[in-house]
């Protein structure tokens, strides 16, 4: 069910902030048309770290109205108090998320032991198949391959998205978790290396790219899936200027510039994050052309 292409929706704002909600209907239908695999809201590129819990949760249920049940939906539901991320866990199980992504506690750094105890309780807490979120270069806090293994013996917690773009983490998750009842999956967080992880058995990725050349990247997984290298990297290596420059300051700000590039979202992003300075847009429009996405 959660496996290739999955696009870490940016939420659509308008020019004062205010959440688009005819933009974000047009949005799920786009990657519908586009055959994007999975749809995860509300996660870091959809700016959560802004939201109130009342949008947070409109937004999900927004997502999976509109999906209909055409595309599995995965809420972000993390948060670096064990409480709150049961709540908001909940709430995206009572709005119909058929997963939800949960980050590593960013800013607290808890030990290994603080981890799975956290996880732990949420999962314990919300009968909803759970995915662990590592990504230390926004958290400082560093999940290990040890600490992932145990929680896969936990039943509802179904794998991880790692994005640490370290293919040796990444051989340990999968030889460590390759007993978990039930399977276990290992997701990218890293676009630049998605096809590496793939490639190694991992099932996917959670992507910012796909923003921005949904069909492409959806290709492109289908192919690393089924093995085919040459023809994966061929369309990977059209997304490379993408894989970088979404990056070239920090998510979702250019992503969300290319977006509305696209037409299909305003102007909106919400402080502290700013709109992309003039002198970066060359880049990020460079690389759009170069995906065939303008």
């Amino acid at each position: 069910m959660f496996q290739g292409s999955m696009v870490a929706l940016v939420t659509p704002m308008k020019p004062d902030g205010a959440v688009d909600w005819a933009a974000l209907e047009k949005l799920v239908e786009f990657h519908i048309e586009q055959q994007t695999d999975v749809i995860v809201a509300v996660g870091t590129t959809g700016e959560s770290a802004t939201l109130a819990f009342d949008e947070h949760i409109q937004l999900v249920r927004a997502v999976v109205e509109q999906a209909a049940g055409r595309i599995p939906v995965i809420a972000g539901t993390g948060a670096n108090s064990t409480q709150e991320a049961i709540e908001l866990t909940r709430a995206a199980k009572s709005a119909g998320a058929d997963a939800c992504l949960l980050v590593t506690p960013y800013y607290n750094k808890p030990t290994q032991e603080g981890l799975y105890l956290h996880h732990k309780a949420v999962a314990e807490a919300v009968a909803i198949p759970q995915l662990l979120y590592n990504v230390p270069g926004r958290t400082a806090c560093d999940m290990s391959a040890e600490t992932t293994a145990r929680l896969s013996g936990i039943s509802n917690i179904v794998g991880i998205k790692d994005a640490t773009a370290d293919m040796q983490r990444a051989r340990q998750i999968l030889d460590m978790t390759a007993d978990a009842a039930g399977g276990f999956i290992l997701l990218s967080g890293d676009d630049e290396t998605a096809l590496e992880h793939i490639m190694l058995g991992g099932k996917g990725t959670i992507s910012v790219t796909a923003n921005v050349a949904p069909k492409k990247m959806h290709q492109m997984c289908a192919f690393a899936l089924a093995g085919n290298r040459e023809q994966a990297e061929q369309l990977n290596n059209e997304l490379q200027g993408l894989h970088q420059n979404l990056f070239i300051e920090a998510n979702p700000i250019p992503v969300k510039w290319a977006v509305a590039q696209m037409g299909l979202c305003d102007t909106g992003i919400r402080l502290p994050m700013t709109w992309l300075p003039k002198d970066k847009e060359a880049a990020v429009r460079t690389a759009m052309q170069q995906a065939g996405s303008i």
